[in-house]
């Protein structure tokens, strides 16, 4: 492998911003800054033992292209700049014809079902350093007639107090709201729940001909915290019976600015954008930037069978499918899922790599083809990124410390409780994760499994749903030959 280059990227989890980089060589890997520091040294109790060094494995299996794409619905995806550093437009639909700042506006139409998915983090900045961040939602009516916005679901939580990033266990059963670590694992969570909506939010607005109003303006506050450094994540699923636009907008002061000091800053200044990204075809290292820009897609629904039927049967390896995979992270499928952008701001990522507030709903028709009672497993695994085909999937032993994953799936059809269950996980580099749960199935016997989660603002992809007899494939170390798989 060649030695890596360096290169800011997308990647790093609340509250403490991580950079990424991304490396020259075949496997074109994603890899923490962390990884590439010179490693503290161990200190060792009398008579303890050094920890094992780590080791790669390959899992010979199938990997396939995930079945279904997304759907034509679109999504305000606000997250460049990630960390906001001074007033400004963050993101703006609106036609920018006779405003202060044409190019401050993308000009996208907005109607019928669309969403609104907006994370950031303020550090403190400006003579006040601990003052706080305002975040303001302004929609606009396009028509000349009376539009009604309807507000089905959203949700809207602070790094701190609300969603502290937690040391929790790799999984953890509960009732689909009561656990999670971080803000967008919170929100992502409540969406898939259906939790209420918070008291923020209306259920409705009414805007007159060519009006435009304030959603909501919502605080990032930084006083108090050591360091000063707070986040927000907020996601909205709008209706609406005509054309609007939508912009969100950044303050900072002590006090919620009013809807006319929002107004105005809608004439003013775009932000400040962060990591321009590679061009996209380019070679060498991928800096893949972060998105601001409307996207086309928010769910991606699929039925997973075997080629040709109307079934999935489980043999004896594993088969796994790719969740969010992007440019350079296919395992070999050559499938990338990252939702297109129908606008974007310049210098900002030209598709929405890892699919942050992307819904993802599969069903599993499981069949047992045997002779034999069959007992299958399901997990949502984070192998080691990789954008070629290797007979298998590579994990490490033990997984790496940076989390890749964390936020809660929903599962229905379990043995024991089939119902509706949801399940936390915190993942890891290269982690070969426990199984959510099984299937046990007699020969002939049909059963449906379903799957759903909401891609969290804070992960790094890429991710794969896993299905397997419990009775699993030894894995074979680094270089031994296997037999390809077909994808």
């Amino acid at each position: 492998m060649s030695r890596p280059m360096v290169s800011a990227a997308l990647w790093g989890g609340c509250p403490k911003k991580a950079m990424t980089l991304a490396l020259a060589g075949p496997l074109a890997l994603a890899i923490p800054l962390a990884l590439l520091m010179p490693a503290k040294a161990q200190t060792l109790a009398p008579g303890q033992s050094p920890a094992p060094a780590p080791s790669e494995i390959l899992r010979p299996q199938q990997v396939r292209a995930l079945p279904g794409q997304l759907d034509r619905t679109l999504l305000v995806n606000d997250n460049n700049p990630e960390v906001v550093k001074g007033p400004g437009i963050l993101l703006s639909t609106f036609n920018g014809k006779g405003r202060g700042q044409a190019a401050a506006h993308l000009n996208q139409p907005l109607e019928g079902s669309f969403e609104l998915f907006s994370h950031h983090i303020f550090a403190g900045s400006g003579p006040k350093a601990a003052s706080t961040l305002w975040l303001g939602v302004l929609v606009g009516n396009r028509s000349d007639k009376p539009v009604v916005l309807r507000i089905p679901s959203g949700a809207s939580w602070l790094s701190q107090p609300d969603a502290p990033f937690l040391p929790l266990p790799g999984q953890l059963e509960h009732d689909g709201s009561s656990v999670y670590s971080g803000p967008g694992g919170r929100v992502a969570g409540d969406l898939l729940a259906g939790a209420p909506r918070p008291p923020t939010l209306p259920s409705s607005l009414t805007l007159a001909p060519q009006a435009t109003d304030l959603l909501v303006s919502l605080p990032i506050p930084v006083q108090g915290l050591d360091p000063l450094l707070n986040g927000r994540t907020l996601q909205v699923r709008f209706e609406s019976d005509g054309p609007v636009s939508l912009a969100t907008l950044a303050s900072i002061g002590d006090t919620a600015p009013s809807k006319e000091q929002w107004l105005a800053l809608l004439d003013g200044e775009l932000s400040e954008k962060e990591h321009a990204p590679s061009p996209k075809g380019s070679g060498g290292p991928i800096i893949y930037s972060r998105v601001s820009g409307v996207q086309v897609g928010r769910l991606w629904k699929a039925r997973l069978t075997d080629p040709g039927s109307q079934h999935l049967s489980i043999g004896d390896q594993p088969i796994s499918w790719p969740i969010a995979s992007l440019q350079r992270g296919s395992f070999g499928t050559g499938q990338v899922q990252s939702a297109p952008l129908k606008v974007f701001y310049p210098n900002t990522a030209w598709e929405a790599h890892g699919n942050y507030g992307v819904e993802y709903d599969l069903d599993l028709p499981l069949r047992n083809n045997g002779k034999q009672p069959q007992q299958l497993a399901i997990a949502l695994e984070s192998p080691l990124k990789s954008d070629r085909a290797e007979g298998g999937l590579r994990f490490k032993t033990p997984p790496g410390k940076p989390i890749f994953f964390r936020g809660t799936v929903e599962v229905r059809g379990l043995d024991g409780a089939p119902g509706r269950r949801f399940f936390h996980l915190v993942l890891r580099q290269g982690e070969q994760a426990p199984p959510l749960g099984t299937v046990g199935l007699a020969p002939g016997e049909q059963r449906n499994l379903r799957l759903r989660l909401i891609i969290p603002a804070d992960i790094t992809p890429v991710q794969v749903l896993s299905v397997y007899p419990v009775t699993p494939v030894s894995p074979s170390p680094p270089g031994a030959p296997v037999k390809q798989s077909g994808n």
